[in-house]
């Protein structure tokens, strides 16, 4: 057992399931998706730290390990759906769902942040992972992930689901933010709150600065 295997089996024990995460495909998925592959090679002894980890260059940083997988739980991509990660910068989201057995997509418009997980994909062994800039069509998703902390609510996001679809984000800044799951039935998506949990900020989702005399 490398170095690598047994911090990630440690990060399993010791982070996942003493924070509720219970869900077998989850904890099976952490177990065996490379997160240093994620991380630029500088920064791969944080790999399994619980904190989260700015790419550098980029605009984007991984959510903490625990953070990431619960909102994975709590979203429950079911193999053979198709699912997305919005802003997950070097994939880690898109490769544990897509070892799920999901059909997992990657939207990042940062260009920067997705050069990077187009290598990090592959050096995961994670190539059935399909990594997007432009914006993907109306219902094209049964459940999506957003990777980080919106200030608002990422309703632009919605028209991407198909009824009965579902998207998981962090919600608001610092101590004030919790994670909510949003269900669409019909045309109509309401949300709910179930974890209390902090993430590094989507730029595309800050509220707007307030105009002052």
């Amino acid at each position: 057992m490398d170095d690598f295997t047994s911090l990630r089996r440690n990060m399993v024990d010791c982070q996942l399931r003493t924070y509720d995460i219970t869900d077998r495909a989850a904890l099976a998925a952490a177990d065996a998706v490379p997160r240093e592959a994620f991380v630029p090679e500088s920064l791969s002894h944080l790999a399994y730290l619980d904190q989260s980890i700015a790419l550098p260059g980029t605009g984007r940083a991984l959510m903490t390990p625990m953070v990431a997988v619960r909102m994975i739980q709590v979203l429950d991509p079911q193999p053979g759906e198709d699912v997305l990660e919005y802003a997950g910068g070097s994939g880690y989201g898109a490769a544990l769902m897509n070892q799920m057995g999901a059909k997992a997509t990657l939207w990042e418009p940062d260009t920067a942040a997705r050069a990077l997980a187009e290598a990090a994909l592959g050096r995961a062994g994670a190539p059935g992972v399909t990594v997007t800039a432009a914006q993907p069509g109306p219902a094209s998703f049964d459940a999506i992930l957003v990777s980080g902390s919106c200030e608002i609510t990422p309703e632009s996001l919605f028209p991407l689901l198909r009824p009965e679809g579902r998207l998981i984000v962090v919600e608001g800044i610092g101590r004030a933010a919790r994670v909510k799951l949003y269900l669409k039935s019909s045309d109509v998506v309401s949300g709910r709150p179930v974890f209390d949990a902090a993430a590094p900020a989507v730029s595309e989702f800050r509220r707007p600065a307030a105009f002052v005399f």
